[in-house]
């Protein structure tokens, strides 16, 4: 396995990105290529005891910054920690990419250095979410904000594979997003979509309305970027928004706190279904390589977890069974 990890990119960079790498080496036994600096990587690795032989340094003299334009950046800065580990990826097989760096960045990168898989129209971002009784795949989540039928329908073949082979799904159930359940609901784009996932090789269950996503049956939810990162973002804020409410509320007096500390574990357990440390980042399907996306603010156990989620993407073929996929709906 090559599973390089961006150093440099992200919020906590390098320090959690390296100790996320070293509880990764320690738990998973696995060798790991950190990518960038030379020397603020080995200040870190001096911290900590971990096998020598597992973990390589590929040196990368600057970063690409979230506020730079992507696809320039990605030209230009040919020594960022970025475009070394896509040009190294390039060489090697079953290699793997995680950066909690700059998204666009990141997607432009693995375009440009890495390129589509034959036969994928446009390769898609997935992210895994919490529903009633486990998770289900969201997809695309912000690589296309415009968007044709087919490419909707390409989606779902590819978060049905990633499905199948990363989150242990079988038959996995697919879900389009719209404004309602009915079949000839939504706007031109959706009704189309609709026809293609019904007529095609899919468990397919049919629309699915924001209100139902939390309790959706489908284990790949399908939309539009567009939609998808507005989705995503909701989400994520409704979340913020309800646990800091619930806080407040149990502190705001002494019977609250009492009650807190009775409901302490189960309220953990709850913020844990939405934590996205728990399932390591998001996959940039249908490029020549994987690319794993972890949240700009990852901690060491989200890189942990993303390496775990890397290991499983290589272990189980997922990019040749893309490719295969890919060829057979030419053919």
């Amino acid at each position: 396995m090559n599973i390089f990890l961006d150093a440099m990119g992200g919020d906590h960079a390098p320090f959690e990105i390296v100790k996320g790498a070293i509880d990764a080496v320690n738990e998973y036994d696995i060798a790991l290529i950190l990518v960038g600096r030379e020397d603020a990587i080995k200040t870190e690795l001096s911290k900590y005891t971990y096998p020598k032989d597992k973990i390589t340094i590929l040196h990368a003299e600057t970063v690409i910054e979230s506020s730079e334009e992507p696809a320039m950046a990605i030209r230009r800065k040919t020594d960022s920690s970025l475009v070394v580990a896509l040009e190294a990826m390039k060489t090697r097989e079953n290699a793997v990419l995680i950066s909690a760096g700059s998204t666009g960045a990141l997607l432009a990168g693995g375009l440009l250095k890495l390129g589509r898989i034959k036969g994928i129209k446009r390769p898609a971002l997935a992210a895994t979410l919490p529903k009633t009784g486990g998770v289900f795949l969201l997809i695309d989540t912000g690589a296309n904000s415009d968007c044709k039928p087919e490419y909707l329908e390409q989606f779902a073949q590819l978060g049905k594979i990633y499905s199948e082979n990363v989150l242990g799904k079988t038959n996995p159930k697919v879900g389009l997003i719209n404004i309602g359940v009915e079949a000839k609901k939504g706007n031109s784009l959706v009704k189309a979509a609709y026809e293609l996932l019904d007529a095609g090789n899919f468990n397919f269950l049919g629309n699915v309305e924001a209100r139902d996503i939390p309790e959706t049956e489908a284990d790949i939810l399908v939309c539009d970027g567009f939609t998808g990162n507005i989705v995503l973002k909701l989400t994520e804020g409704v979340v913020e928004y309800l646990l800091k409410g619930i806080k407040t509320s149990i502190m705001s007096n002494f019977k609250g706190k009492i009650g807190g500390l009775l409901i302490k574990s189960n309220l953990k357990s709850f913020k844990k279904q939405f934590d996205y440390a728990e399932y390591g980042g998001a996959p940039f399907l249908g490029v020549k390589g994987g690319i794993i996306k972890a949240h700009g603010s990852s901690n060491a156990f989200a890189i942990k977890n993303a390496v775990r989620q890397s290991i499983k993407f290589i272990e189980n073929d997922v990019l040749e069974k893309i490719s295969e996929n890919a060829k057979n709906m030419e053919a």
